[in-house]
């Protein structure tokens, strides 16, 4: 199926930094009002020397640093396994902990007002949560990853429901991940160990998949992100195959991105100073060969390729249609515009 739209490379945001003007490990993104974006970083390492490493970013569009917020430990407004970000209405954010198995919720400002969760199978319980996202009634989805099913939660964390249980069926999970909801509030699962993208309605009702094992064409190898643009376009953060995968509303495969990333602003100011690293990312930076790429062990091959993805693990759609990659093993953002 050809396309009507085009996916033009924009720019891109960050570089790495153990704390401060950069990322480490990011995961994740919420994009919030007045271009002002909130960058989960996951970090390595949780010895106690890297617990400052873990936190949340926040700089807008054009790379304006406005600070970060909270760090690894397991009190109150702490992280340490953070995995997904949703911001709501009031612009209040919501961050899954894998680790601590709960939600922390903090305002906008990064200031923590309270959380909900524990590990277990019961309702309101978690093992190992993940992906979030918002219904279009404000509830917040949860993919409960170990639990292998997704719930839903009023945004003070009150249970609601649930579907999903371990399996290779249509509407059975094997470590669901990313989530993501369309316009007439159908819910997309990334389903990361079943290697598709299951939809569902509003209710949980199976309504189609798609996507096996493999580096072909519509192919995944371990989703981990899923988002869906106002045209109903659906985008598969293809995080084992080392690309972004762009499907029609129908699932049928339309295009994929593989990465172009040049240096951000902030990697710009940073090389003034280290020019030597500048030419050995320079000499990095050469045109790979594409029939190498994907493969079922692309990860080594890319990781010598600078502007290509290494580890994207979501993607999101922001009210102008632009569309971020977090290229978590590169430490940065990619930015695209959607064209007719």
């Amino acid at each position: 199926m050809t396309s009507t739209h085009a996916f033009q490379y924009s720019h891109t945001i960050g570089m790495y930094a153990q704390i401060g003007r950069g990322f480490n490990n990011p995961v994740d993104v919420a994009l919030g009002r007045d271009e002002m974006l909130y960058v989960i970083n996951r970090a390595g390492s949780d010895i106690s020397s890297r617990m400052s490493y873990k936190r949340v970013s926040m700089c807008t569009l054009n790379e304006a640093f406005h600070g970060e917020f909270s760090h690894g430990g397991t009190a109150d407004g702490q992280i340490m396994w953070p995995v997904s970000i949703a911001i709501d209405a009031e612009q209040r954010l919501y961050i899954s902990d894998e680790a601590l198995h709960r939600i922390s919720v903090f305002d906008q400002d990064g200031q923590f007002l309270y959380k909900w969760g524990m590990q277990g199978q019961g309702e309101g319980e978690f093992d190992r949560p993940a992906g979030l996202a918002f219904d279009a009634d404000g509830h917040l989805l949860v993919a409960d990853g170990l639990n292998h099913r997704v719930q839903r939660y009023t945004r003070d964390g009150q249970f609601l429901g649930q579907w999903g249980q371990h399996g290779h069926g249509a509407g059975e999970f094997y470590l669901p991940w990313g989530l993501a909801t369309d316009a007439a509030n159908h819910v997309y699962v990334a389903d990361w160990r079943n290697d598709r993208i299951q939809k569902f309605d509003a209710q949980g009702t199976y309504v189609a998949s798609w996507g096996a094992l493999g580096s072909g064409e519509g192919e995944f190898h371990r989703p981990s992100g899923v988002a869906v643009d106002a045209d109903g376009l659906i985008y598969v953060a293809d995080w084992g195959n080392e690309r972004v995968q762009i499907l029609d509303p129908d699932g049928h495969f339309l295009a994929l991105l593989r990465g172009e990333a040049g240096v951000s602003k902030w990697g710009q100011d940073y090389f003034i100073s280290n020019q030597d690293e500048l030419e050995e990312r320079q000499q990095a930076d050469l045109e790979p060969e594409l029939d190498l790429l994907p493969s079922d062990g692309p990860r080594e091959e890319s990781a010598s390729i600078e502007k290509l993805f290494w580890g994207p693990t979501s993607v999101k759609i922001d009210a102008c249609g632009r569309l971020f990659v977090v290229d978590s093993c590169r430490h940065r953002i990619q930015v695209f515009n959607k064209t007719a």
